[in-house]
This record gives C-alpha cells, structure tokens and sequence, in this order.
C-alpha cells in the first residue's frame, strides 16, 4: 500500500502578519516583512546604509514640499499577501497622511530601496513584486558600489527599462520631474 500525502503551504495574508504584531507573535525588535504571503528577516542596517537613508529623505521632503508625502521604512500594502517595507516611498498626497490605510501601489511615485548586505534579496525577490504591482519607478541603491540603478515601464514581474545613470550625473523621478538629485552630492560625506 502506497500514499500520497500533498504537502500543504501556509501563507500570511497581511490581516495574519499584523494579528501576529498586535499578540506579541512578532514583536518590533524582530525586522520582518510580509512578501508573497512569507515572512522574510530584514537585514541591519549599517551607519553609511541609515545614513543615506537619511540623507535622501530629507532632501526629498525638503525639495517636495507639500508635492508628495515621504516614508522611510513604513509598510507598503501590495495585496492581500504582500506588505514590504521599501527604505524610502515617495507617495501621492493625502489629507490623513495614510492613517487610515496604509499607501497601495496607486500611491506610489517613487521607492527607493537602498542595499548593502541586501542587495540580491532586493533586486530579485521585492524588484519584482514592484513591477507585479505597477509601481511606476524604483530606485536600488547599491551601498558598496555606490552606485544607482533605475527602473521603470513594469511589465508582470520586470522592469522594461533599466537605467544607470553616470556618477556625475543629475537625476530627476520620472513622476516628480519638478526636483532633481545631484548623484555624486548623493554619496560624498
């Protein structure tokens, strides 16, 4: 006698990953997100990764104004199985500033997503889920080369355009084209 037992796979939807929050399930200290209905461990940040980090969202805020709303670090809701966490959202604006529900993908202008230790778990696994979900334009820093690389035109789970700017070069988000970023400025300290 033979059987044939299916092994089952669980995923969290969102709901499930925030009930864990709220029960002490998942705590804050424990850095995880919610991709593709499984938890992934976030990796630390190191000081030149915050402080980048840092540096962009303030000169994002100040050169946005009232334009656009700024997060660093704040989930992002991506269906029902899919909450990550990009380092920095350039959202729509909104009178609740999302207190009431999170930002989806149609709030979305610009992510930005800046890697060190995780820069192959950001390009292959949350670039993605972005272009699954129409996020129009995603910038993946990489810290150890300091280097950027942009992506635009999603198509299902790619970006049809990829581009990398010079070092020396100016860039300007392709749906906040009012302000620019001096690339070089970007990385000096």
């Amino acid at each position: 006698m033979t059987t044939s037992t299916a092994i089952r796979h669980h995923l969290l939807s969102v709901s499930d990953f925030y009930r864990m929050a709220e029960t002490n399930i998942l705590t804050e200290d424990e850095h995880v997100e919610l991709i593709n209905g499984e938890l992934f461990d976030m990796a630390p940040i190191g000081s030149f990764h915050a402080g980048l980090v840092t540096r962009l969202s303030r000169l994002l805020i100040k050169k946005l104004a009232d334009q656009a709303i700024v997060t660093v670090q704040n989930p992002l809701y991506l269906a029902e199985f899919s909450a990550p966490e990009p380092d920095i959202a350039v959202l729509k604006p909104r009178s609740d500033d999302y207190m009431q529900s999170l930002p989806t993908a149609q709030d979305v202008l610009l992510l930005i997503e800046v890697a060190d230790t995780s820069l192959y778990y950001d390009r292959n696994i949350k670039l993605p889920l972005y272009a699954k979900h129409q996020i129009p334009e995603v910038w993946l820093i990489d810290v150890k080369e300091k280097r950027l690389d942009i992506y635009q035109q999603p198509d299902n789970d790619y970006y049809r355009l990829h581009i990398r700017p010079k070092a020396k070069e100016e860039i300007q988000p392709l749906l906040v084209a009012s302000i620019s970023i001096d690339l070089q400025g970007l990385f000096s300290y």
